[in-house]
């Protein structure tokens, strides 16, 4: 299949050039582009694994302009795509320039057809390293299930969970700080259930207004207040053969609360201004922020409906407790996003790492997200800084009094981020820890994590 070969894209305005580029290349599909606008074309049409660039280009072939704004156009498009820079001798300046722009290398004419074949084929292996790595993390690599990305024990802990009860009706109750993933794993239990193949009917108890709420949930009948011209079903019918999912529960009016126990306890439901009793299947799973046994002690949710919705607790760690999951997630967004806006930026900087392990991410991993996102629209360059995330270098946190404590710690730490940095490769991971492969493998059994 053509998209199958290497594709390879020289862009060189000299005729001789373009001839002799053509033919020194046999295991790739070359293509030849003798200005910037034709350059563009071919990119946008064939998206080339590696692409060789004149920086003098029509119509400026004694400058550099016209090649550094088809270099800044090309890691627009396809910021995955390695350039290499062919300068003349008096150009080294420029060729540094464009190093900082994000292109992968340059040579100095008159090209060395050798030393340029192997800049080119290190290019494309680079380059499909890249793809695989995107490919993978794509299709479930570090995904336990279905959305959810991490390899922390914390929240393996809870994925093992998940898969265990998704098969039952059993009502759970989800609780986490805002930006945990609450939902992801709503969705989780849904689609590892019987009841997939229906309806998922999410209702945020504190986005609607106390008096559309008991509509919005239980349905009315026509004339049952101004405004209801017809009989209308409320969500839990809509979740018939499917699964409700109540977010912020915590949330709930307590007149609404004794309803949904009733309903809970019964399993029909009655529309505001109608009298018929309507059975509904369907399976409840809740979720909210808030602390459920300070707001019953409080009088402000009912001590009986909480056992009711909480046969199953999970309780989703918050990001600065999930060891290793910050740069997992963080890599995963900033492939996300880079190719959505079509960013140069491929990685993090050592200092960027450094500060988004000492933040304590109080908006989760929402607020990862976001700053991720904020980096790569921003980024210069091909890896994203500490201040592309508005992150500085974090604060101390206080340590514990007992020197293992302490040593203990600081080395399942080290390893976890190890290995995350490593995208989960043992061998990288020990070289990155100054330690043996053997050692890191006695380190990762006796500390139970997963690899």
């Amino acid at each position: 299949m053509k998209d199958s070969k290497k594709k390879l894209l020289v862009v060189e305005d000299d005729k001789g050039l373009q001839s002799q580029l053509r033919w020194a290349f046999d295991e790739f599909e070359v293509s030849i582009a003798g200005d910037r606008k034709t350059a563009i074309n071919q990119v946008r049409r064939i998206e080339p694994n590696v692409v060789l660039l004149d920086l003098g280009l029509p119509p400026d072939p004694g400058g550099v302009s016209e090649g550094l704004a088809t270099l800044s156009e090309i890691l627009s498009l396809t910021p995955a795509t390695k350039v290499i820079i062919l300068t003349g001798d008096d150009n080294y300046t420029n060729a540094v320039k464009s190093i900082a722009m994000g292109a992968y290398d340059f040579h100095q004419k008159p090209a060395d057809p050798q030393i340029l074949a192997l800049l080119v084929d290190r290019a494309y292996h680079v380059n499909a390293l890249e793809r695989e790595n995107r490919r993978l993390q794509n299709h479930n690599l570090n995904m336990p299930l279905m959305g959810i990305i991490t390899t922390s024990p914390q929240m393996l802990k809870i994925c093992r969970t998940i898969e265990k009860i998704a098969p039952s009706d059993i009502t759970t109750l989800i609780l986490g700080a805002s930006g945990t993933g609450k939902e992801l794993c709503a969705r989780a239990l849904h689609e590892l259930s019987p009841r997939a193949a229906h309806s998922l009917v999410a209702i945020n108890c504190a986005a609607i207004p106390g008096n559309l709420l008991e509509s919005e949930l239980f349905g009315y009948e026509k004339g049952a207040f101004t405004g209801a011209v017809k009989q209308t079903p409320g969500k839990i019918e809509h979740a018939d053969k499917g699964t409700l999912f109540l977010d912020e529960i915590g949330d709930l009016p307590m007149e609404l609360q004794a309803k949904l126990l009733r309903f809970l306890q019964e399993r029909v439901v009655e529309h505001i201004g109608g009298r018929k009793e309507i059975p509904v299947d369907t399976r409840i799973i809740c979720a909210t922020h808030q602390d459920l046994k300070a707001l019953i002690e409080k009088g402000l949710f009912r001590e009986d409906l909480y056992y009711r919705i909480s046969d199953i607790v999970l309780d989703i760690p918050s990001l600065k407790d999930r060891d290793g999951d910050t740069l997992l997630l963080a890599k995963s967004f900033l492939n996300q996003w880079s190719e959505e806006y079509k960013s140069s930026a491929r990685s993090f900087s050592k200092e960027a790492i450094a500060a988004m392990a000492a933040y304590d991410w109080p908006g989760n991993v929402r607020e990862l997200e976001s700053r991720v996102k904020r980096g790569a629209i921003m980024a210069d360059g091909s890896q994203i800084s500490s201040e592309g995330l508005e992150l500085s270098n974090g604060k101390e946190q206080a340590m514990p009094l007992s020197l293992k404590i302490v040593r203990e710690k600081a080395e399942y730490t080290s390893v976890v981020r190890a290995m995350s940095y490593a995208d989960q490769n043992v061998t990288e991971a020990a070289n990155v820890l100054g330690i043996t492969r053997p050692t890191l493998y006695k380190l990762l059994q006796r500390m139970g994590i997963q690899h």
